[in-house]
């Protein structure tokens, strides 16, 4: 007989594992033509994302410079940017760089983009997606 390992309070089949995570900046990374980019996707991390940035001379001049190769690493895709490098990310606002590395924080250490909240109005209680689901969601 071989017995089943499940976590505890979860069943024993699996919930596919979610990899990728829509959001939407609060503000958007704004490009040299003047589009503004706001919707995109972050990734899970791989061991490999945070070990090799560690290697980085501009990491071991400055450990701040591992929050932007990580993020550059993780954002799949942003509005109809080709590829998202650390100069994007070096040009991004101060409150949209705070929001990718609060959403990079929940889905890697956390294992969730959601949040249980309670309207102030009525009371009711549910779960939002922190990563906004569509346009103008955060």
């Amino acid at each position: 007989m071989v017995a089943e390992l499940t976590a505890p309070g979860r069943a024993s089949t699996p919930a596919p594992l979610r990899t990728e995570f829509p959001f939407v900046l609060p503000r958007g990374y704004v490009d040299d033509g003047g589009a503004v980019h706001r919707e995109g996707i972050m990734r899970l991390a791989t061991a490999r994302d945070e070990i090799l940035p560690q290697r980085d001379p501009r990491v071991r001049e400055n450990e701040a410079y591992l929050t932007v190769i990580l993020l550059s690493r993780v954002i799949t895709r942003l509005g109809t940017l080709a590829q998202v490098n650390p100069a994007i990310v070096e040009g991004m606002f101060a409150s949209d760089l705070a929001f990718l590395q609060d959403l990079y924080r929940r889905i890697n250490q956390e294992g969730t983009a959601q949040a249980s909240v309670t309207c102030p109005s009525c009371h009711h209680e549910f779960t939002v997606e922190l990563g906004g689901g569509g346009p103008g969601g955060s």
